[in-house]
Protein backbone atom coordinates (compact mmCIF):
# COMPACT_ATOMS: atom_id res chain seq x y z
CA UNK A 1 0.00 0.00 0.00
CA UNK A 2 0.97 3.56 -0.84
CA UNK A 3 0.16 6.48 1.63
CA UNK A 4 -2.01 7.37 -0.83
CA UNK A 5 -3.47 4.15 -1.64
CA UNK A 6 -7.56 4.61 -1.38
CA UNK A 7 -8.33 2.28 1.13
CA UNK A 8 -11.51 1.37 2.68
CA UNK A 9 -12.02 0.14 5.94
CA UNK A 10 -15.37 -1.94 6.24
CA UNK A 11 -16.61 -2.05 9.72
CA UNK A 12 -15.04 1.07 10.97
CA UNK A 13 -16.52 1.93 14.08
CA UNK A 14 -16.71 -1.73 15.58
CA UNK A 15 -13.60 -3.03 17.85
CA UNK A 16 -11.77 -4.46 15.12
CA UNK A 17 -12.34 -2.11 12.03
CA UNK A 18 -11.78 0.97 14.32
CA UNK A 19 -8.22 -0.42 15.50
CA UNK A 20 -7.62 -1.09 11.92
CA UNK A 21 -8.57 2.47 11.18
CA UNK A 22 -6.59 4.01 14.14
CA UNK A 23 -3.57 1.97 12.79
CA UNK A 24 -3.83 2.98 9.05
CA UNK A 25 -3.95 6.80 10.37
CA UNK A 26 -1.26 6.08 12.74
CA UNK A 27 1.03 5.52 9.85
CA UNK A 28 0.18 8.28 7.53
CA UNK A 29 -2.35 6.86 5.53
CA UNK A 30 -4.86 9.47 5.17
CA UNK A 31 -7.06 8.36 1.93
CA UNK A 32 -9.26 6.54 3.79
CA UNK A 33 -13.23 5.81 2.37
CA UNK A 34 -15.53 5.24 5.60
CA UNK A 35 -19.08 4.55 5.69
CA UNK A 36 -21.78 3.64 8.72
CA UNK A 37 -24.13 1.33 8.75
CA UNK A 38 -27.02 4.19 7.86
CA UNK A 39 -25.07 4.86 4.72
CA UNK A 40 -23.97 2.13 3.49
CA UNK A 41 -25.61 -1.71 4.21
CA UNK A 42 -23.31 -3.78 3.27
CA UNK A 43 -25.83 -6.78 3.07
CA UNK A 44 -27.46 -4.89 0.44
CA UNK A 45 -25.95 -5.83 -2.99
CA UNK A 46 -27.09 -3.28 -5.08
CA UNK A 47 -25.67 -0.42 -2.26
CA UNK A 48 -22.87 -1.98 -2.48
CA UNK A 49 -22.28 -2.28 -5.78
CA UNK A 50 -23.05 1.13 -6.35
CA UNK A 51 -20.61 2.13 -3.87
CA UNK A 52 -17.62 0.27 -5.22
CA UNK A 53 -18.76 1.57 -8.44
CA UNK A 54 -18.22 5.64 -7.54
CA UNK A 55 -15.04 5.29 -5.34
CA UNK A 56 -12.95 2.72 -6.33
CA UNK A 57 -11.18 1.42 -3.96
CA UNK A 58 -7.32 0.30 -4.01
CA UNK A 59 -7.33 -1.83 -0.64
CA UNK A 60 -10.32 -3.41 1.39
CA UNK A 61 -9.78 -4.54 5.08
CA UNK A 62 -13.38 -6.53 5.30
CA UNK A 63 -13.77 -6.06 9.27
CA UNK A 64 -17.62 -5.36 8.91
CA UNK A 65 -19.60 -8.19 10.76
CA UNK A 66 -22.27 -9.35 13.06
CA UNK A 67 -20.67 -10.80 15.97
CA UNK A 68 -21.52 -11.50 19.75
CA UNK A 69 -20.81 -13.65 22.59
CA UNK A 70 -21.91 -17.42 23.38
CA UNK A 71 -25.68 -16.23 24.49
CA UNK A 72 -25.91 -14.34 21.70
CA UNK A 73 -24.39 -17.17 18.40
CA UNK A 74 -26.62 -19.82 20.11
CA UNK A 75 -29.80 -17.70 20.27
CA UNK A 76 -29.59 -15.86 16.87
CA UNK A 77 -28.01 -18.69 14.64
CA UNK A 78 -30.25 -17.50 11.98
CA UNK A 79 -28.58 -13.57 11.97
CA UNK A 80 -25.71 -14.54 12.20
CA UNK A 81 -25.22 -17.77 9.34
CA UNK A 82 -27.44 -15.23 7.33
CA UNK A 83 -25.86 -11.59 7.89
CA UNK A 84 -22.55 -12.51 7.49
CA UNK A 85 -23.05 -14.62 4.85
CA UNK A 86 -24.30 -11.56 2.76
CA UNK A 87 -21.54 -9.01 4.16
CA UNK A 88 -18.84 -10.57 2.94
CA UNK A 89 -19.99 -12.24 -0.38
CA UNK A 90 -21.01 -9.00 -1.03
CA UNK A 91 -18.10 -6.87 -0.50
CA UNK A 92 -15.86 -10.00 -1.91
CA UNK A 93 -17.78 -9.94 -5.22
CA UNK A 94 -17.52 -6.28 -6.41
CA UNK A 95 -14.00 -6.17 -4.87
CA UNK A 96 -13.26 -8.31 -7.57
CA UNK A 97 -15.28 -6.82 -10.36
CA UNK A 98 -14.13 -3.37 -9.26
CA UNK A 99 -10.42 -4.64 -9.64
CA UNK A 100 -9.54 -3.98 -5.89
CA UNK A 101 -5.68 -4.10 -5.30
CA UNK A 102 -5.95 -6.27 -2.33
CA UNK A 103 -8.71 -7.33 -0.06
CA UNK A 104 -8.42 -8.57 3.95
CA UNK A 105 -10.82 -10.64 4.90
CA UNK A 106 -10.74 -11.11 9.39
CA UNK A 107 -12.76 -14.13 10.40
CA UNK A 108 -12.53 -15.80 13.55
CA UNK A 109 -10.54 -18.52 15.53
CA UNK A 110 -14.00 -20.21 15.69
CA UNK A 111 -13.77 -21.67 12.52
CA UNK A 112 -11.46 -24.48 13.83
CA UNK A 113 -12.97 -27.95 15.32
CA UNK A 114 -14.25 -28.17 18.47
CA UNK A 115 -11.96 -30.87 19.61
CA UNK A 116 -9.12 -28.97 17.47
CA UNK A 117 -5.57 -30.30 18.76
CA UNK A 118 -3.95 -27.57 20.92
CA UNK A 119 -2.32 -25.16 20.00
CA UNK A 120 -4.60 -24.92 16.66
CA UNK A 121 -2.76 -24.88 13.19
CA UNK A 122 -4.50 -23.25 10.23
CA UNK A 123 -4.17 -27.13 8.65
CA UNK A 124 -6.64 -27.80 11.22
CA UNK A 125 -9.31 -26.35 9.39
CA UNK A 126 -12.41 -28.50 8.46
CA UNK A 127 -10.85 -31.68 10.09
CA UNK A 128 -13.89 -32.42 12.29
CA UNK A 129 -17.54 -31.37 13.84
CA UNK A 130 -17.20 -27.33 14.65
CA UNK A 131 -18.39 -26.78 18.46
CA UNK A 132 -22.56 -26.20 18.48
CA UNK A 133 -23.14 -22.82 19.81
CA UNK A 134 -21.52 -20.56 17.43
CA UNK A 135 -21.61 -23.14 14.51
CA UNK A 136 -23.47 -20.70 12.49
CA UNK A 137 -21.09 -17.49 13.14
CA UNK A 138 -17.95 -20.36 12.12
CA UNK A 139 -19.37 -21.81 8.76
CA UNK A 140 -19.92 -17.94 7.98
CA UNK A 141 -16.36 -17.38 8.07
CA UNK A 142 -15.08 -20.47 6.51
CA UNK A 143 -17.33 -19.51 3.52
CA UNK A 144 -15.52 -16.33 3.23
CA UNK A 145 -12.17 -18.22 3.91
CA UNK A 146 -13.12 -20.07 0.78
CA UNK A 147 -14.92 -17.28 -1.15
CA UNK A 148 -11.71 -15.32 -0.81
CA UNK A 149 -9.69 -18.73 -2.07
CA UNK A 150 -11.51 -19.85 -4.77
CA UNK A 151 -11.27 -16.30 -6.37
CA UNK A 152 -7.63 -15.79 -6.36
CA UNK A 153 -7.58 -19.24 -8.13
CA UNK A 154 -10.49 -18.55 -11.10
CA UNK A 155 -9.85 -15.07 -11.19
CA UNK A 156 -6.14 -14.23 -9.86
CA UNK A 157 -7.38 -11.74 -7.15
CA UNK A 158 -5.26 -11.04 -4.62
CA UNK A 159 -7.79 -11.38 -1.08
CA UNK A 160 -6.35 -12.51 1.98
CA UNK A 161 -7.63 -14.10 5.15
CA UNK A 162 -6.55 -13.83 8.98
CA UNK A 163 -8.26 -15.64 11.85
CA UNK A 164 -7.84 -13.47 14.85
CA UNK A 165 -8.22 -14.89 18.38
CA UNK A 166 -10.73 -13.22 20.83
CA UNK A 167 -10.31 -9.88 20.78
CA UNK A 168 -10.61 -7.10 23.18
CA UNK A 169 -9.66 -3.37 23.64
CA UNK A 170 -11.66 0.19 22.64
CA UNK A 171 -15.10 0.03 21.10
CA UNK A 172 -15.66 -3.23 22.51
CA UNK A 173 -19.17 -4.62 23.17
CA UNK A 174 -20.13 -4.49 27.01
CA UNK A 175 -23.37 -5.16 26.13
CA UNK A 176 -24.58 -8.38 29.26
CA UNK A 177 -26.39 -9.86 26.26
CA UNK A 178 -23.95 -10.45 23.27
CA UNK A 179 -20.78 -9.17 24.67
CA UNK A 180 -17.57 -11.90 24.69
CA UNK A 181 -16.68 -12.78 28.02
CA UNK A 182 -13.89 -10.49 28.68
CA UNK A 183 -15.76 -7.03 28.21
CA UNK A 184 -18.72 -8.51 29.86
CA UNK A 185 -17.06 -9.59 33.11
CA UNK A 186 -15.38 -6.01 33.45
CA UNK A 187 -18.93 -4.87 33.34
CA UNK A 188 -20.46 -6.82 35.50
CA UNK A 189 -17.69 -6.11 38.21
CA UNK A 190 -17.87 -3.03 37.76
CA UNK A 191 -21.20 -2.58 38.62
CA UNK A 192 -20.88 -5.45 41.37
CA UNK A 193 -18.17 -3.36 42.85
CA UNK A 194 -20.56 0.24 42.60
CA UNK A 195 -23.49 -1.93 44.19
CA UNK A 196 -21.36 -3.06 47.14
CA UNK A 197 -20.29 0.72 47.75
CA UNK A 198 -23.92 1.20 47.28
CA UNK A 199 -23.25 3.89 44.68
CA UNK A 200 -26.01 4.37 42.97
CA UNK A 201 -24.65 7.16 41.45
CA UNK A 202 -21.94 5.30 39.33
CA UNK A 203 -24.59 2.24 38.48
CA UNK A 204 -26.65 4.97 37.16
CA UNK A 205 -24.65 6.56 34.69
CA UNK A 206 -23.52 3.37 33.62
CA UNK A 207 -26.86 1.71 32.75
CA UNK A 208 -27.48 5.66 31.19
CA UNK A 209 -25.02 4.95 28.63
CA UNK A 210 -25.43 1.80 28.26
CA UNK A 211 -29.49 0.75 29.37
CA UNK A 212 -30.22 -3.09 30.14
CA UNK A 213 -33.22 -4.09 28.12
CA UNK A 214 -35.62 -1.19 29.12
CA UNK A 215 -33.64 -0.05 32.57
CA UNK A 216 -32.18 2.77 32.15
CA UNK A 217 -30.63 5.89 34.92
CA UNK A 218 -34.33 6.63 35.56
CA UNK A 219 -35.60 3.60 36.70
CA UNK A 220 -36.44 2.57 40.17
CA UNK A 221 -33.82 1.15 42.17
CA UNK A 222 -35.86 -2.11 42.78
CA UNK A 223 -36.36 -2.24 39.10
CA UNK A 224 -32.55 -1.89 38.45
CA UNK A 225 -31.76 -4.43 40.84
CA UNK A 226 -34.14 -6.79 39.27
CA UNK A 227 -32.58 -6.50 35.59
CA UNK A 228 -29.03 -6.73 37.46
CA UNK A 229 -30.20 -9.85 38.99
CA UNK A 230 -31.62 -11.47 36.06
CA UNK A 231 -27.19 -10.54 34.42
CA UNK A 232 -25.82 -12.28 37.30
CA UNK A 233 -24.90 -9.47 39.59
CA UNK A 234 -26.99 -10.01 42.90
CA UNK A 235 -26.61 -8.54 46.35
CA UNK A 236 -28.03 -10.98 49.73
CA UNK A 237 -26.91 -10.19 53.26
CA UNK A 238 -24.78 -7.52 52.41
CA UNK A 239 -22.63 -9.55 50.15
CA UNK A 240 -22.52 -8.67 46.49
CA UNK A 241 -22.30 -12.23 44.05
CA UNK A 242 -21.47 -11.85 40.00
CA UNK A 243 -22.32 -14.99 38.17
CA UNK A 244 -20.15 -16.41 35.86
CA UNK A 245 -21.28 -18.98 33.25
CA UNK A 246 -19.37 -22.36 32.87
CA UNK A 247 -16.90 -24.27 35.32
CA UNK A 248 -14.40 -21.37 35.02
CA UNK A 249 -12.13 -24.27 33.43
CA UNK A 250 -12.58 -23.54 29.78
CA UNK A 251 -8.81 -21.71 28.69
CA UNK A 252 -8.47 -18.52 26.20
CA UNK A 253 -6.17 -16.54 24.50
CA UNK A 254 -6.81 -13.02 24.43
CA UNK A 255 -5.27 -10.11 22.13
CA UNK A 256 -5.52 -6.59 22.37
CA UNK A 257 -7.28 -5.32 19.78
CA UNK A 258 -4.63 -2.54 18.26
CA UNK A 259 -1.94 -5.60 17.92
CA UNK A 260 -4.34 -7.00 15.10
CA UNK A 261 -4.30 -4.06 14.07
CA UNK A 262 -0.92 -3.98 13.52
CA UNK A 263 -0.78 -7.35 12.50
CA UNK A 264 -3.64 -6.64 9.71
CA UNK A 265 -1.52 -3.73 8.37
CA UNK A 266 1.83 -5.69 8.70
CA UNK A 267 -0.06 -8.80 6.06
CA UNK A 268 -1.20 -6.15 3.66
CA UNK A 269 1.64 -4.04 3.53
CA UNK A 270 4.13 -7.26 3.27
CA UNK A 271 2.01 -9.89 1.91
CA UNK A 272 0.10 -11.04 -1.24
CA UNK A 273 -2.06 -14.57 -1.77
CA UNK A 274 1.11 -16.58 -3.38
CA UNK A 275 2.74 -16.12 -0.20
CA UNK A 276 0.20 -18.26 1.56
CA UNK A 277 1.09 -21.44 0.58
CA UNK A 278 4.23 -23.75 -0.60
CA UNK A 279 5.09 -22.73 -4.30
CA UNK A 280 4.99 -26.65 -5.00
CA UNK A 281 1.77 -27.63 -3.58
CA UNK A 282 -0.96 -29.79 -5.77
CA UNK A 283 -3.86 -28.35 -4.04
CA UNK A 284 -3.99 -24.96 -2.10
CA UNK A 285 -5.81 -24.70 0.74
CA UNK A 286 -5.68 -23.16 3.94
CA UNK A 287 -4.13 -20.33 3.11
CA UNK A 288 -5.47 -18.01 5.84
CA UNK A 289 -2.99 -16.81 8.57
CA UNK A 290 -3.94 -17.16 12.31
CA UNK A 291 -3.61 -13.84 14.28
CA UNK A 292 -3.09 -14.48 18.40
CA UNK A 293 -0.63 -14.26 21.35
CA UNK A 294 -0.09 -18.03 21.30
CA UNK A 295 -0.64 -17.65 25.08
CA UNK A 296 -3.96 -18.17 26.51
CA UNK A 297 -5.58 -18.09 30.61
CA UNK A 298 -8.33 -20.18 31.73
CA UNK A 299 -11.77 -18.50 32.61
CA UNK A 300 -11.20 -18.61 36.30
CA UNK A 301 -8.09 -16.99 36.21
CA UNK A 302 -9.18 -14.10 33.63
CA UNK A 303 -12.11 -13.21 36.54
CA UNK A 304 -9.83 -13.17 39.25
CA UNK A 305 -7.40 -10.91 37.10
CA UNK A 306 -9.91 -8.94 36.26
CA UNK A 307 -11.83 -8.77 39.92
CA UNK A 308 -8.42 -7.46 41.10
CA UNK A 309 -7.70 -4.76 38.76
CA UNK A 310 -11.09 -3.23 39.42
CA UNK A 311 -10.86 -4.22 42.94
CA UNK A 312 -14.40 -6.16 43.08
CA UNK A 313 -14.37 -7.60 46.62
CA UNK A 314 -17.84 -9.61 45.98
CA UNK A 315 -17.87 -13.62 45.43
CA UNK A 316 -17.75 -15.03 42.04
CA UNK A 317 -20.10 -18.06 41.33
CA UNK A 318 -19.55 -20.40 38.78
CA UNK A 319 -22.65 -21.46 37.21
CA UNK A 320 -21.55 -24.71 35.47
CA UNK A 321 -25.30 -25.57 34.55
CA UNK A 322 -24.17 -23.29 31.96
CA UNK A 323 -22.49 -24.02 28.94
CA UNK A 324 -18.47 -23.85 28.76
CA UNK A 325 -18.01 -23.79 25.29
CA UNK A 326 -14.84 -25.19 23.95
CA UNK A 327 -12.48 -26.24 26.49
CA UNK A 328 -9.33 -25.01 25.17
CA UNK A 329 -8.82 -22.55 22.21
CA UNK A 330 -5.19 -21.43 21.54
CA UNK A 331 -3.58 -20.43 18.39
CA UNK A 332 -0.76 -21.53 16.45
CA UNK A 333 1.06 -18.38 15.66
CA UNK A 334 4.27 -19.88 13.86
CA UNK A 335 3.24 -19.08 10.78
CA UNK A 336 2.44 -14.84 11.31
CA UNK A 337 6.11 -15.19 13.50
CA UNK A 338 7.79 -16.35 11.16
CA UNK A 339 7.03 -13.55 8.70
CA UNK A 340 8.07 -11.23 11.42
CA UNK A 341 5.18 -10.12 13.46
CA UNK A 342 4.60 -10.34 17.15
CA UNK A 343 2.05 -9.00 19.98
CA UNK A 344 3.21 -6.24 21.92
CA UNK A 345 0.58 -6.03 25.00
CA UNK A 346 0.26 -8.76 27.79
CA UNK A 347 -3.18 -9.31 29.49
CA UNK A 348 -2.62 -7.73 32.65
CA UNK A 349 -1.76 -3.97 31.05
CA UNK A 350 -4.62 -4.71 28.19
CA UNK A 351 -7.54 -5.22 30.86
CA UNK A 352 -6.17 -2.08 32.97
CA UNK A 353 -6.05 0.00 29.92
CA UNK A 354 -9.71 -1.31 28.65
CA UNK A 355 -11.33 -0.68 31.99
CA UNK A 356 -9.52 2.66 31.89
CA UNK A 357 -11.19 3.17 28.56
CA UNK A 358 -14.27 2.06 30.04
CA UNK A 359 -14.62 4.23 32.64
CA UNK A 360 -13.91 7.23 30.62
CA UNK A 361 -16.23 6.71 27.28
Amino acid sequence: MEPGSKIYVAGHRGLVGSAILKGLKKRGYKNLLLKTRSELDLSDSEMVRQFFEEQKPDYVFLAAAKVGGIVANNTYRADFIHENLMIQNNVIHYSYLNKVKKLLFLGSTCIYPKNCPQPMKEEYLLTDTLEYTNEPYAIAKIAGIKTCESYNLQYGTNFISVMPTNLYGPNDNFDLEKSHVLPALIRKMHLGKALENDNWELIKKDIGALPIEGIDQNSEEVEILEKLSKFGISKKGGKVQVEIWGSGKPMREFLWSEDMADACIFIMERLNFKDTYPSDTPEIRNTHINIGTGEDISIFDLANLIKDKIGFTGNLFYNDQKPDGTLKKLTDVSKLNALGWKHTMDLPNGIEQIYDWYQKS
